[in-house]
């Protein structure tokens, strides 16, 4: 790949979760999120959008989410579990992204609203509720944006992503 192609960035918010009475980190999906993560990862596969690497919340919601779409991939990738991804804002986020290495092609992004909805509308440039985009005020569970990137990770800027792909995929 050359400088000048670009990257994909795939933002995948955490499917529908439960609410046991445990910690906010340690809540698990609830059974309509274990029926709509494999279909984040079928899409995947069909749109051929298979990431080169992961990285993920270490909430539990966010784990089993790309765990039960990695089990849909033809070859699943290598996943970082990061504890930054909990609870960030979009320059949260953008600094962990950063930390890219450029040989990454495909990077995929498994975190939680507001900082997945933040981050894409930040990096598009689109509106909230902006019809063209399908990027509402709230980025729904197991939603998955897909942006094409230009540069390296650690040069993200604002308005510079085409956002290619907004699904809500459901099981």
């Amino acid at each position: 790949m050359s400088a000048d192609t670009p990257k994909l960035l795939i933002v995948l918010r955490h499917a529908k979760s439960a609410w046991p009475d445990v910690p906010d980190h340690d809540r698990p999906l609830a059974d309509r999120g274990r029926r709509d993560a494999p279909e984040a990862g079928r899409w995947l596969n069909r749109a051929n959008r298979r990431p080169d690497r992961v990285i993920c919340s270490t909430a539990r919601r966010a784990r089993e989410t790309w765990s039960l779409a990695a089990a849909e991939l033809d070859s699943p990738p290598p996943v970082d579990h990061d504890k930054r991804v909990y609870a960030a804002d979009y320059p949260d986020l953008l600094r962990v992204l950063a930390e890219t290495p450029d040989e990454v092609t495909t990077l995929a992004l498994v975190g939680h609203e507001p900082g997945v909805r933040e981050l894409t509308l930040y990096l598009t440039g689109a509106a909230i509720g902006d019809a063209r985009t399908g990027v509402d005020a709230k980025f729904p569970t197991s939603a998955l944006a897909v942006l094409a990137v230009p540069g390296p990770w650690s040069d993200l800027q604002p308005e510079s992503a085409l956002l290619t792909d907004f699904v809500i995929p459901r099981g």
